[in-house]
């Protein structure tokens, strides 16, 4: 894979830049901000049902490793986070849910990547950059939940 491409490499960067030292709760509201501009971005062009079927598999195989993602179901619009964001205790410090949310970022838009021959690989960078803990106070914690 080159550099360009290099999607643990760029969600790292990410992490470290908006996600350090977010206590739980914030780290859920940034996590589910994130999949939802990521989900509007990649929609345009896949649809659906194709993106429903994606992002499911990434969540079956982030469940078999962090096991509260079971929560998370997918639907319509995007990621359903409400069972999980009333569960958010269980997390402790969050860096389960750190690791988790970094799993479930790097699976989506390496599937994604796979599936579009890395085309829609740049805009998912972009849209992944622009996403910060204060872009969630400026915009409210659903905007990934319009269509």
């Amino acid at each position: 894979m080159s550099d360009a491409y290099d999607h643990p490499k760029h969600v790292d960067k990410w992490m470290r830049e908006a996600a350090k030292g977010l206590p739980p709760g914030q780290l859920l509201q940034l996590f589910e901000q994130t999949m939802g501009a990521l989900w509007n971005r990649t929609h345009r062009t896949l649809g659906s049902v194709t993106l429903g079927a994606v992002t499911d598999r990434v969540l079956i195989n982030a469940s078999e490793r962090f096991a509260p993602f079971e929560s998370l179901k997918v639907e319509a619009k995007g990621i359903d986070f409400q069972e999980l964001r009333e569960r958010t205790d269980i997390f402790g410090d969050g860096k389960a849910l750190a690791q988790g949310i970094q799993f479930v970022i790097v699976e989506f838009v390496s599937v994604i990547g796979n599936l579009t021959g890395e085309i829609l690989t740049p805009g998912l960078y972009l849209e992944l950059s622009k996403i910060t803990l204060k872009d969630l106070a400026r915009k409210g914690n659903h905007e990934g939940e319009e269509s």
